[in-house]
């Protein structure tokens, strides 16, 4: 499994880290051990489902995480449709999930990475949606990097547990599963 997010404090709270908190979630709930470094990425293991599962938050900013992924996936004797990709979403309502196989990166720069880096688009992913900006100054790239809204805070928590939920669903029952369970769904915006 792999979040994704910029790293250090400056951007820990911010629309584009929503895969790196799915990830933290998933771990606060399953996570066994401590964390290490590998591969360019923070990793720790995690128990679900009677499996292990490597949990990885790459530490390269978020449009180069394909570098990141590709060596851990290298190490680990890992494919593309081994993976579970959790990340931001602005083409989706603020709190709408969804799963999916795999499929072309839509301009999120940090999933055309890791594309680039296995040569595939067919790696699995669950999409947190963070909404669009309003008509304004700035812009999608400062927006996604900006922090979430006191209304947006407030959801946030329930949010980040519906895609944790559908993690959890997609690793014990699969992708198809996921996707039939959570794509129906939207978490409640604020």
């Amino acid at each position: 499994m792999v979040g994704l997010g910029n790293p250090g404090p400056r951007y820990a709270r911010t629309r584009h880290n929503v895969g790196f908190m799915a990830a933290e979630e998933f771990l606060g709930r399953h996570g066994i051990g401590g964390t290490g470094e590998e591969s360019g990425s923070l990793v720790r293991e995690a128990r679900w489902a009677g499996e292990v599962i490597l949990v990885a938050r790459p530490q390269s900013f978020m449009n180069l995480s394909g570098g990141a992924v590709g060596a851990l996936c290298r190490a680990r004797g890992a494919a593309a449709e081994d993976l579970l990709l959790l990340y931001d979403d602005a083409d989706l309502p603020f709190g709408t999930i969804r799963v999916r196989p795999g499929g072309r990166p839509a301009g999120h720069r940090g999933v055309e990475s890791i594309v680039a880096a296995l040569g595939t688009d067919q790696v699995p992913r669950v999409r947190i949606g963070v909404g669009r900006p309003e008509t304004g100054e700035g812009g999608l790239r400062e927006y996604v990097l900006e922090e979430f809204t006191p209304e947006e805070v407030e959801a946030l928590g329930s949010v980040i547990g519906v895609a944790t939920d559908a993690i959890e669903c997609a690793l014990r029952e699969g992708v198809k599963k996921a996707m039939n369970r959570y794509n129906q769904r939207q978490s409640e915006g604020p």
